[in-house]
């Protein structure tokens, strides 16, 4: 029987292996999944029922200090873990992972749709050991392109892709009427490495945001970071199993968040993202400028952003119109959990064999 390793370090990574770990069960492959503390990132997995091993329980501060402590610390962890369980292939979303696959000569899989340079840390330390890359066509990887292989598609449409994802109005209607228009924001804590000088939504934007939609149906708002109390009274506690469905019956979703942004594009809702990585990540640009299923707009340009959502307010036939853009993007990208499968199950002949009619390109 063949042993799969998969380590999660986000309530993100989570989802784009949910599909795909009762896949690789079904298929005879053991699996074992490591976690370190995130989030509602275990609370996930138990709602789903997924067996899981927390190697972080104590979880880390943000000081640079506390994050290279905790990579020490998980990274002692997952290998006496690799002793026990002597996986074939290890996989996921770790940096951990590069130096566990070369101590004990296993290959190890990175995925990731975030371009080097935007998370440059993350590629410093995660890239140079790893023995793949999985990304987006879209994605640049810098220097390490040539040890990439590229698909089409995004991580979001793991777990958001039709054959995967029917929204269900049944689990809106726990919290409110969804035959009401409503409004998603969202806050982000910008707190990672990466989102560091990175700035976002703040009350007064959220204030003249809010006026701007209020006539036009319910405003919610989800938050990963404290509320100003003018803006408490909006504020909705939603399970994280239950966002996506939310989502997808939402009229428009604005928010400072990247991966939120991508899961109402794919789902065919219009986003529009408000912060500082706009113009940087290619996925995003991609979603916003092949397929206009959104928009970025940068901090520096505020009024920008009040016009962008009056005009889609403004729009005849939205819903419709952004159906339609949908339908053109997913005719051009795959099922990212069964490719994600494939890869694992026939790895490493999957590096050089092409997936389907337009499923990987090696560069």
């Amino acid at each position: 029987m063949k042993k799969v390793l998969i380590t999660l370090g986000h309530p993100a990574h989570f989802y784009i292996y949910k599909n795909v770990i009762p896949r690789l069960k079904a298929d005879g492959y053991s699996v074992e999944i490591l976690i370190k503390k995130k989030d509602v990132l275990e609370d996930l997995l138990k709602n789903a029922q997924i067996p899981y091993h927390n190697i972080l329980k104590e979880g880390r501060k943000d000081s640079k200090f506390a994050m290279a402590w905790a990579m020490l610390k998980r990274t002692w962890r997952i290998g006496k873990f690799c002793m026990k369980y002597k996986p074939d292939i290890i996989t996921g979303t770790s940096v951990e992972n590069s130096y566990i696959g070369k101590l004990f000569r296993r290959p190890v899989i990175n995925v990731n749709e975030d371009d080097a340079a935007v998370v440059p840390l993350y590629a410093k330390l995660g890239y140079p050991w790893a023995t793949e890359i999985l990304t987006p066509v879209v994605c640049d990887n810098g220097k390490w392109n040539d040890k990439s292989t590229k698909y089409e598609g995004y991580h979001e449409l793991a777990y958001l892709h039709p054959d995967n994802f029917t929204p269900d109005k049944k689990i809106v209607e726990k919290y409110f009427s969804a035959d009401e228009p409503y409004f998603i924001i969202r806050f982000a804590k910008l707190t990672a490495h990466h989102d560091k000088g990175v700035k976002g939504i703040n009350a007064g934007i959220a204030t003249r945001i809010i006026e701007i939609l209020k006539p036009h149906g319910r405003v919610f708002i989800t938050s990963e970071r404290a509320l100003e109390p003018s803006l408490e009274q909006y504020r909705i506690a939603i399970n994280p199993l239950d966002m996506h469905h939310i989502m997808a019956f939402a009229s428009i979703y604005i928010g400072d968040s990247q991966t939120m942004a991508a899961e109402a594009g794919v789902l065919g809702v219009p986003f529009v993202r408000f912060n500082d990585f706009v113009g940087r990540i290619s996925y995003l640009a991609e979603l916003e400028d092949k397929y206009q299923l959104g928009y970025g707009v940068p901090t520096n340009e505020e009024n920008k952003l009040y016009e962008v959502i009056e005009k889609l307010m403004s729009m005849e036939n939205r819903k419709e119109v952004f159906n339609e853009r949908r339908n053109l993007m997913l005719k051009d990208k795959i099922d990212v959990a069964e490719f994600l499968t494939w890869y694992i199950e026939n790895y490493p002949e999957s590096k050089t064999t092409e997936y389907k009619a337009s499923g990987t390109i090696k560069n």
